[in-house]
């Protein structure tokens, strides 16, 4: 992998919750999302509260993904708060 991080979690991985989770199954969104992460795209989120943050995908699961920000704290979004992203 060019020495990139793998972005989906290994079987069994333990979650930020310290819920054991199986990985996300591939699908097109999954697939789409771990090509978002893996190429390190800048993303826009809108969030159905009205936030907006930026910053890469790093990490994501069945429930939520890891937005990662430059000079920001990172984030873990819930999927269900999520109202659209788009690359930038």
């Amino acid at each position: 992998m060019d020495g990139m991080r793998w972005h989906r979690p290994p079987l069994g991985m333990v979650d930020p919750e310290g819920i054991q989770r199986e990985p996300e199954p591939v699908t097109t969104e999954g697939e789409y999302l771990q090509e978002l992460a893996h190429r390190m795209k800048p993303v826009v989120v809108h969030l159905r509260g009205g936030e907006i943050f930026r910053g890469t995908i790093e990490y994501y699961d069945q429930r939520f993904i890891r937005l990662t920000r430059k000079g920001e704290p990172n984030l873990f979004i819930f999927k269900q708060d999520i109202k659209y992203f788009y690359e930038e």
